[in-house]
């Protein structure tokens, strides 16, 4: 059933990549980032065995936040892209504020929600804090190694159309490798055993490689839209 539903989940988180940036453009891939953001960090608490490996979810959720930057590198170029990036970064921050905040409250005798809120974003601030240093680091070497990759295929090729696959891929599978190691270990480190950290990272980065791959059409089928003009201008 894992299997199943982590296979669900990235045809549907695409397919709603997709959709905003159908219905709202550039904005619905903004809204998109802050969303994945949020939520990624708060699915990775939670840990399943699928695949023959134990993971922790959130790694396509979050991998979905690289499609959106792939996207707005290829049809709008680096500087939305780095702002698809900004965005992310301000809901990390805007979130772990306001998640700690509700954890501050003394419930009353009718609550029965407040120890579920702190069990689940008690652990946030270091998992936020995290993902915030790794995000910065490895979504802005995605929008760098995409560039580069789409600059080495027009000087090879003579061609800034063709080559998509490579550049999108390229860029992704590095950028995921760096984030699948320095994720695992800035978030877990301490808590878990060394040898354990190493099989997330295997776990998450075997996943990021099905993701990468898979989240090509999806960039095509977004400039083909865009070149059509189905993209409402944001």
């Amino acid at each position: 059933m894992n299997e199943v539903l982590l296979i669900a989940q990235l045809i549907v988180f695409y397919g709603m990549v997709i959709l905003a940036y159908r219905l709202f453009g550039r904005i619905g891939l903004y809204c998109w980032t802050a969303i994945a953001t949020i939520l990624a960090n708060i699915e990775v608490l939670i840990q399943v065995h699928a695949f023959g490996m134990d993971m922790t979810l959130g790694n396509i959720m979050f991998a979905s936040t690289f499609l959106v930057t792939d996207i707005l590198s290829e049809v709008d170029g680096k500087k939305q892209a780095q702002k698809g990036v900004y965005v992310g970064i301000a809901a990390s921050l805007a979130f772990i504020a306001i998640s700690q905040s509700w954890i501050l409250f003394t419930p009353n005798e009718y609550d029965f929600a407040m120890p579920a809120f702190h069990t689940i974003f008690s652990n946030t601030p270091r998992l936020i804090i995290a993902s915030f240093v790794v995000y910065m680091i490895v979504q802005q070497f995605d929008v760098w190694a995409y560039h580069k990759w789409w600059a080495f295929t027009t000087r090879v090729f003579g061609d800034n159309h063709k080559f998509l696959w490579l550049r999108n891929n390229g860029s992704t599978l590095l950028s995921q490798l760096l984030n699948a190691v320095l994720y695992t270990f800035f978030a877990f480190y301490g808590v878990m055993e060394t040898e354990t950290l190493w099989s997330l990272v295997w776990a998450s980065y075997v996943i990021f490689i099905f993701t990468s791959l898979l989240d090509t059409p999806a960039v095509y089928i977004c400039r083909f839209l865009k070149e059509r003009g189905h993209i409402p201008e944001s």
